[in-house]
């Protein structure tokens, strides 16, 4: 299928490893100029090459923390023109409730929530001026089931549903679509490596590890498994495309069935 990505230009925020990675590397492999970002030099450059190497479009990159107001400001003006924006960038961190002081739940909302609605505002003048655009949330499951180990981060998913349906009312009757996914436990490079020490310390292996978990953690699970970053960026490369127009203010799960609800 021909996504008819080509000539749009992408930014992925977040996006030298993991689904972030999965999602740029899947919407350059399908013609968009995609505009990777992460926190260090090094690894931007390293994600561009790897990228570029089976890409159709344009890969570009931008080294620099999109949850600081001057960072987003200068990556926008640097890269103009662009159409598709996800908002990927995100932190997570297991902690007790009453463990989590003021100061985590300020920047876990900082990082996770207003990121993507300082990137979106400062986009959508142009896709107003285009009648045409994409803006795409990367919230989770956890915006709906809220993990008793992490609140502070079920409670910035929930906010990115609440910020994307309104966004949408905001932009409605134009060409430009919002929309929320939510991934189910993903093995991207943060849960992998922290389910990698978990093996370790109790002497299992990864697999062991997984199947106790989908048991007793995430028994909903449809799949019974991580799912892949791919996985994800599947989906966001085809809501990100012109065939998806009819698709906004949404919220689109690829959360292997754990969420138990039919709609």
């Amino acid at each position: 299928m021909d996504l008819q990505l080509q000539g749009k230009r992408a930014l992925v925020s977040g996006s030298t490893a993991g689904i972030g990675y999965a999602i740029a590397h899947t919407l350059a492999r399908e013609g968009a100029d995609v505009i990777v970002n992460g926190r260090t030099q090094a690894s931007v450059d390293e994600a561009v090459e790897r990228i570029s190497a089976d890409a159709k479009g344009k890969v570009q990159g931008y080294a620099g923390d999109l949850s600081k107001a001057d960072a987003a400001h200068e990556a926008v003006q640097r890269h103009a023109g662009i159409n598709i924006l996800v908002n990927n960038l995100g932190i997570f961190e297991p902690k007790a409730f009453e463990d989590i002081p003021d100061e985590d739940w300020l920047r876990f909302f900082d990082v996770n929530v207003l990121s993507g609605v300082r990137l979106a505002r400062l986009v959508l003048p142009e896709m107003k001026r285009a009648n045409w655009g994409r803006i795409i949330f990367i919230s989770s499951e956890s915006a709906v089931q809220i993990p008793t180990e992490m609140v502070h981060y079920g409670m910035t998913k929930t906010a990115q549903l609440a910020v994307s349906r309104g966004l949408a009312e905001s932009v409605a009757g134009t060409g430009i679509t919002v929309n929320s996914v939510l991934p189910g436990p993903t093995k991207s490079r943060g849960v992998g490596d922290f389910v990698e020490e978990m093996a370790k310390a109790s002497d299992k292996s990864f697999a062991q590890v997984e199947a106790e978990f989908f048991e007793h953690v995430r028994p909903t699970s449809l799949i019974k498994r991580f799912g892949t970053p791919q996985e994800v960026a599947s989906l966001v490369a085809y809501v990100a495309s012109p065939l998806a127009s009819a698709t906004t203010g949404a919220a689109l799960r690829v959360d292997g069935g754990v969420v138990k609800s039919a709609f």
